[in-house]
């Protein structure tokens, strides 16, 4: 269950291209304890937002060790268990401790890896309907490449935690 939209303000954090990985305008959202996992089956809690919410697709797991990012589609992060200290926006970007309840939502081209994460760490990753996800490690060609779809993706319609109303809406926008 989320909390009260009043009481959880996402975080914002702006990114530069930096020639490998183009990141995006607009800024990554990190909503801090924005879900109440206490008990029960938090992985299940955190899919069950995700989907009531527009965001399928969704994966349980961690986040790659390496640089990557996704040129293709937005992406929600939201933590289940464990810590984990991710560095967003490549190398030139920035370290945040993410928790259990925590919810990252990536426009396309955040780049994004995973430094250190507790033993137990799970991840819910979901997307807005749309291009299927893929990852894409910073290279030149890929760098053009997604030069070329970023501009493309769609807006999603819904934000990953608070539905139609959410911030995300009035965040993000080309």
């Amino acid at each position: 269950m989320s909390l009260a939209r009043d009481q959880i303000k996402p975080q914002l954090h702006r990114f530069d291209d930096d020639g490998l990985i183009p990141n995006n305008p607009m800024p990554l959202l990190l909503y801090k304890r924005a879900v109440e996992i206490a008990g029960g089956d938090p992985e299940q809690t955190i899919e069950d937002l995700f989907e009531v919410n527009g965001w399928g697709d969704s994966w349980r797991n961690g986040i790659y060790d390496y640089h990557h990012y996704h040129a293709t589609v937005h992406e929600a992060l939201g933590v289940a268990r464990g810590r984990a200290l991710v560095l967003f926006g490549g190398e030139q970007g920035e370290a945040i401790e993410l928790r259990p309840g925590d919810v990252a939502v990536l426009p396309a081209g955040t780049g994004h890896k995973c430094v250190f994460a507790s033993h137990d760490f799970r991840v819910i990753g979901a997307y807005p309907p749309g291009a299927t996800m893929q990852v894409t490690r910073p290279t030149p060609d890929n760098y053009r490449k997604a030069l070329q779809s970023i501009p493309k993706v769609r807006l999603p319609d819904t934000d990953p935690v608070f539905g139609k109303d959410g911030p995300l809406l009035r965040l993000w926008q080309k």
